[in-house]
C-alpha cells in the first residue's frame, strides 16, 4: 500500500511518523508548519507579476553560477528527449534577486532551510544505526556553510493549445538534493510513482508542505530511503490554468562525500548535464 502521511508539526510523533513515511513512500506531508498561507500567497503572486512581465529577460541565468531565470523549456528530466513545459528562477544564498523580491524572497529561503535542517534531523534521530553508519557525517552537518540551497521558482504557463506529444509540465524525475522541502503548489498535479508504476496524487491543499527524498538521500543511505519518481501532470482538456509552486532543494556542501569515490560536487555535476542545465 502506497500511503503517503500526513504530520502535523506539533504531534510528538512527528519526526518518527514522518521518517517512516519516507522510508515507505520517499514522501512525507507536513501540516502546522512556521509558515502562513498568506505570506505563500503573496509571494507566488509577486513571482507570477515577475514572469508575466519582458523584465524578466533582464535576470537571464548565469550558465557558471546557474542562477537567474531559465526560459520556457530550458530542462528535460533525465532520459527524456521533450523539453518540460515550464519555466522558473533559481534563489542561491549568493545569487542574485531582484530587487523587488529580494526580501521576501530570501526570507522564504532562509526559513525552507531552516525547516529542511529540521527535517533532516528527525530523519537522522530516526534512522537505524547500521544505516547511519554509512553516514559520512551526520545529515544536518551536511548542510552547514552550504551555498548550494537551492529555491526554484516555477511558472507552468497556461497552456493555449494541446502540447505535442510527450509534453507535460515536468516529465517523471527523481530529485538529485538530500531532501526537496516543497511548499504546496497554486494548483494540483504533482504525482509520485509507488513501485508497481502507479502514480499518486501528493497531497496538496493550502497550508501543506510536501517533502521528498532525492538521489543523493538515496546514495548516502545505501537505498534505505528511496528517491521516488515523481512529476508534473499537464491540467485537463479545457484548464488553461496556469501553475505555480516553489520546491527547496537541500544540497550538501559540494566536497560531502555521498558514497566512496563520489562528493555531492561530482554527483550534482553529472545530474545537471543529464538534464540539459550544464554543458
Amino acid at each position: 500500500m502506497f500511503e503517503i502521511r500526513t504530520v502535523s508539526c506539533t504531534s510528538p510523533d512527528a519526526p518518527a511518523e514522518f521518517t517512516r513515511s519516507l522510508r515507505e513512500t520517499g514522501f512525507g506531508v507536513l501540516t502546522d508548519h512556521p509558515i502562513g498561507q498568506d505570506r505563500i500567497e503573496e509571494v507566488y503572486a509577486a513571482w507570477k507579476a515577475f514572469f508575466d512581465g519582458e523584465g524578466k529577460l533582464d535576470w537571464a541565468v548565469d550558465p557558471k553560477r546557474q542562477d537567474g531565470y531559465f526560459p520556457f523549456r530550458s530542462e528535460n528530466a533525465k532520459d527524456s528527449p521533450v523539453k518540460d513545459l515550464k519555466e522558473f528562477y533559481h534563489v542561491y544564498p549568493d545569487g542574485r534577486v531582484p530587487p523587488e523580491l529580494e526580501a521576501m524572497t530570501r526570507r522564504l529561503h532562509a526559513d525552507l532551510t531552516a525547516i529542511g535542517a529540521m527535517l533532516l534531523g528527525w530523519i537522522q534521530d530516526n534512522t537505524p544505526e547500521e544505516v547511519k553508519a554509512g553516514f559520512s557525517e551526520p545529515l544536518p552537518d551536511m548542510l552547514k556553510g552550504s551555498q548550494q540551497n537551492l529555491l526554484r521558482i516555477l511558472h507552468y504557463p497556461a497552456l493555449e493549445a494541446a502540447p505535442e506529444p510527450g509534453a507535460v509540465r515536468a516529465a517523471a524525475h527523481g530529485d538529485i538534493n538530500l531532501i526537496t522541502v516543497l511548499l504546496a503548489g497554486s494548483a494540483p498535479g504533482l504525482e509520485a510513482m509507488d513501485t508497481s508504476g502507479t502514480y499518486h496524487e501528493v497531497p496538496c491543499d493550502p497550508g501543506m508542505i510536501a517533502i521528498n527524498v532525492g538521489d543523493m538521500l538515496e546514495m548516502a543511505s545505501g537505498g534505505y530511503y528511496p528517491s521516488t519518481v515523481h512529476r508534473v501532470v499537464n491540467p485537463s482538456e479545457g484548464d488553461r490554468s496556469a501553475r505555480m509552486s516553489m520546491p527547496m532543494f537541500l544540497h550538501p556542501r559540494p566536497e560531502v562525500v555521498l558514497k566512496p569515490g563520489t562528493t555531492a560536487d561530482d554527483f550534482l555535476t553529472q545530474r545537471l548535464r543529464e538534464i540539459g542545465l550544464k554543458a
